[in-house]
């Protein structure tokens, strides 16, 4: 029998527990996933908690979106993969288990210089950075502020923001300042003075900003810093975007996202991918906890209380 995390109420991580499942069979296009590996976002933790609407519960509910394990077995129709294949798993419900079902559309092939864990790290936050940024045209020349650098999101904007040849000031506490420096950012702190110290930091003006951290501050000095209000996103305050007259991806917004960016969104695991493959970019890894400790992992999601991505393993 397949194990897997499920919960059959909203409520607080404690609702959380695994319990023992059939062995998923592959339908057809599809392939079974041996998961080594299930990355927890915050996502999961706010539909987990009712944060984020969602259908009535009527069975037990899986839970995870992105994962990495070696293909165990296949469905008719799939020519790309074989068995025994090593692939990053992207918005298939689950993750968190033994065994899945995916659709061969929704993976893409893991090379053995990437380990696991950084192929479950990359779908929702890589896809989100890399889809704001095409959505807000960010090219060569550009000036990007990215307020909250540091987190999974903003790491990956900052480097996507800094391969395509734009220069890229980063929010995010002193303490991951070097960090930021490391991936290509110029650093600064927030709160107090924000404005004077990007300003100060910036070559030119600030031509692009992406919120990350869903502050007051964030949006604020996002729209004294850039005049072109369709060049500033959020990917956390959807609701309220409107109201400021700027762009919303997910976070929340009642705007769903076209197909040009969902397109964008799948087309980043596999670049992602090539992209650490070449060492040309870094995943950092948080705590990696056994499967059946996935209420600890979703206690520090929502408590902030570890850097880097947090990982399940089966």
């Amino acid at each position: 029998m397949a194990r897997a995390i499920v919960y059959t109420e909203i409520g607080s991580p404690d609702v959380l527990h695994l319990i023992e499942i059939p062995d998923p069979v592959a339908a057809r296009d599809e392939v079974v996933v041996r998961i080594e590996a299930a990355g927890v976002n915050p996502i999961d933790a706010k539909l987990r908690g009712g944060k984020r609407p969602s259908p009535p519960i009527v069975e037990p509910r899986r839970v995870g979106f992105d994962g990495a394990g070696v293909i165990e077995s296949i469905g008719a129709g799939v020519q790309s993969y074989a068995v025994g294949d090593r692939v990053a798993i992207r918005d298939t419900v689950g993750t968190y288990a033994s065994l899945l079902a995916v659709p061969a559309a929704n993976l893409a092939a893991l090379p053995d210089s990437v380990t696991a864990a950084e192929g479950a790290a990359i779908a929702i936050p890589a896809g989100t950075a890399y889809q704001a940024l095409k959505s807000l045209g960010v090219t060569a020349g550009d000036v990007v502020l990215i307020h909250g650098g540091s987190g999974s999101v903003g790491q990956f904007a900052v480097q996507f923001a800094v391969t395509w040849g734009a220069t890229v000031i980063a929010t995010a506490s002193p303490a991951r300042h070097e960090q930021l420096r490391e991936l290509g950012a110029i650093p600064i702190a927030y709160g107090d003075g924000l404005l004077d110290r990007v300003r100060d930091a910036a070559p030119g003006e600030v031509t692009v900003a992406l919120d990350c951290a869903g502050t007051d501050e964030a949006i604020e000095a996002s729209l004294a810093l850039v005049s072109d209000r369709d060049r500033i996103a959020t990917i956390v305050r959807g609701p309220d975007a409107a109201s400021f007259g700027i762009l919303a991806f997910s976070g929340g917004s009642p705007v769903p996202l076209t197909e040009q960016e969902l397109a964008w969104r799948a087309e980043a695991l596999p670049a992602t991918i090539d992209l650490i493959a070449s060492g040309d970019f870094t995943v950092e890894l948080g705590p990696e906890l056994p499967l059946a400790e996935a209420v600890q992992a979703h206690e520090l999601v929502e408590s902030h209380a570890a850097d880097g991505k947090i990982i399940l393993v089966p």
